[in-house]
Order: C-alpha cells, then sequence, then structure tokens
C-alpha cells in the first residue's frame, strides 16, 4: 500500500504538472488546492527537489515547478522515493536485497520466483506509468463521465 506521503507526493506532481505555466506555483496554493497539509507538504517538495524531480525559486514569486516534462516522471521512481522498496519480500528487491530469515534455498524457492514475477511486473507498470498518463487518463475518465450524464438525461 501506497504511503500517505506518496500519495500526496503524487498529488502534488500531477498539480504543477497541470498547471505548468513556467511560473512556479507557491506551497500554499498546492496545500490549499490539493488540501494537503503545509508542513507535510514542506517535507515532501524538498524531497522531490533534492531528487531533481522539482526546481524551486525563492522570493515574492516564488514556488515550485517540475524539473522534467511530465512524461518523463514515473511512479516507480516517486514510490521508491518514498517508500523504498516495492517488492513484497526482501529476497526480490532490487536496491533493498535481505535474504529472508526462513529460507533454506534462495535458488530453488518457488515463493521467491513467484514474488519476483510480482516485483518486475508492478516495477514494469509503475516505470510505465508517468505523470502525463495520471493526466490523460483523469481527461478520459472525466470526458466519459460527463457523456455519461449527457446520456442520462436524455433518457
Amino acid at each position: 500500500m501506497l504511503s500517505k506521503k506518496t500519495k500526496y507526493a503524487i498529488n502534488a506532481l500531477v498539480y504543477l504538472a497541470k498547471n505548468d505555466s513556467g511560473a512556479p506555483i507557491p506551497i500554499g496554493q498546492i496545500s490549499t488546492d490539493q488540501n494537503i497539509p503545509h508542513k507535510f507538504l514542506e517535507s515532501i517538495l524538498l524531497a522531490l527537489k533534492n531528487a531533481r524531480i522539482l526546481n524551486s525559486k525563492k522570493g515574492k514569486s516564488g514556488g515550485y515547478l517540475l524539473n522534467r516534462a511530465p512524461e518523463e516522471i514515473d511512479m516507480a521512481e516517486i514510490t521508491r522515493l518514498f517508500d523504498g522498496a516495492v517488492a513484497l519480500l526482501p529476497c526480490v528487491t532490487y536496491r533493498f536485497y535481505e535474504r529472508c530469515d526462513e529460507c533454506v534455498d534462495e535458488e530453488t524457492c518457488g515463493i521467491r520466483e513467484v514474488f519476483l514475477e510480482i516485483r518486475n511486473e508492478t516495477v514494469n507498470r509503475l516505470k510505465g506509468a508517468t505523470l502525463s498518463d495520471i493526466i490523460n487518463r483523469e481527461t478520459r475518465l472525466k470526458s466519459a463521465s460527463e457523456r455519461k450524464v449527457l446520456i442520462d438525461d436524455k433518457l
């Protein structure tokens, strides 16, 4: 399950991507519009800046903006930044490998193989899901919802 920090980070990034005018967006605006506690958002945005996903500008017209195009920011990177390993078992993680305490023979462990496949599929899906994809899906879903309302109104 994604942590609240990861969910807030994704929401803030999507917001920044959708409102990208080239000008920085103040943290207060992001906090208010996305209903994210200001102090919590500060630490999230700082982590994203340190990871070079965001840029910031100080001063009166300061705020945050994306450092990369929305199609270059994927959910695997964001998930790992805030939640660490994507895998469900420590023996199948890419960056955080640990041998399982109860494992007798890792080379022939069927459990490990199944969860390695799950991890690989999950990572591939997360890497393939970008901020741009999220925005496109939201647009498509809103459009479909509006069409449904129009059809329902005619009935």
